[in-house]
């Protein structure tokens, strides 16, 4: 669809969105340039202040992805005329904390009656524009390095049908509200190669993306991948997000299964996520160093030259 938008050339444009990648960047001088991504959605949990964190957290996770800075935001609000007016409030105020946790400083929006809650953030951030990690970067040789777990949609659909215990809900959104600035430290020390954030098109789906524009096959370790607590048990219960459906439908043909899996784990790799990891493509000793020093990071597969399909599932 975007093939059929036409490209504005600039010289400054260092990443637009030719490859899916997070983030637009635009270099200003030879020292710095701006990161822009904006997100919204619908509520996925019950209370109004924890969904306009996780919200932010999701938005601002696009930035870190690049290896920018979250610097500046606009507030993107929809919500019902009739709607309760303390609900946005804490909408907003949820938002507006954990953007002050990232040092990202919220300078208005927008906002429209709709009969259905939307909020999010468009976020403006700060990046050497030689440190930069777009989806191309990936090279053969490299390992896989993802620093969350899985599930955030399986649970979430879990919780909409009512069978998702307590404990597995407040570990899910533990982890959409956890910022990805740690790892993005992470990577910009460690000297990574290539980046994505795994959000919406699920892990298969945002793995594709960076082995499509970096011209390789991402091979991925299935007994490696990890998953939130209750994540398994929702998704044998076919607790199945439409969104994972359609990611299967999307990605599905870039995927060579080189081994059978659970029903549940596969679908788990292609469940649409919130605020979820990054996943890193570095040089061995990078990628071992990013796993090692960085909490709930682990090693998930490789980078190996061009198969037939973008997609390897060991």
């Amino acid at each position: 669809m975007l093939a059929r938008v036409p490209a504005v050339a600039d010289r400054n444009v260092l990443v637009g969105f030719e490859n899916a990648d997070d983030a637009g960047v635009y270099k200003l001088t030879p020292e710095c340039a701006l990161v822009q991504t904006v997100d919204f959605f619908t509520p996925i949990v019950d209370d109004p202040f924890t969904f306009g964190a996780i919200a932010a957290a999701n938005a601002l996770s696009d930035v870190y992805a690049m290896g920018g800075r979250p610097l500046t935001a606009l507030t993107l609000v929809a919500y019902p005329a009739q709607g309760d007016p303390e609900d946005l409030v804490e909408i907003m105020r949820g938002g507006a904390a954990k953007m002050l946790e990232a040092g990202c400083v919220i300078l208005g929006g927008h906002s429209v009656a709709d009969a259905e809650i939307k909020f999010g953030y468009a976020v403006t951030g700060l990046v050497h524009p030689d440190r930069v990690f777009p989806n191309l970067a990936a090279r053969p040789g490299d390992l896989l390095a993802f620093t969350k777990r899985l599930g955030t949609g399986v649970i979430a659909t879990a919780l909409k049908r009512g069978i998702a215990g307590p404990r597995h809900v407040r570990s899910s959104i533990a982890s959409m509200l956890e910022l990805n600035r740690e790892a993005c430290g992470a990577m910009i020390a460690f000297g990574a190669h290539a980046c994505t954030d795994v959000s919406g098109f699920g892990l298969i789906g945002h793995a594709r993306e960076m082995a499509l524009a970096s011209g390789v096959t991402i091979e991925i370790e299935a007994r490696k991948v990890r998953f939130l607590p209750g994540a398994l048990e929702y998704a044998r219960q076919g607790a199945i997000p439409g969104g994972l459906k359609n990611n299967r439908d999307f990605a599905g043909c870039a995927v060579e299964m080189a081994r059978e899996l659970a029903p549940e784990i596969e679908n788990l790799l292609y469940d649409p996520q919130t605020s979820g990891g990054l996943l890193i493509s570095a040089a061995v000793p990078e990628a071992a160093a990013i796993a090692r020093n960085l909490p709930g990071a682990y090693l998930i597969g490789r980078v190996i030259e061009r198969r037939e399909k973008a997609i390897r599932i060991v």
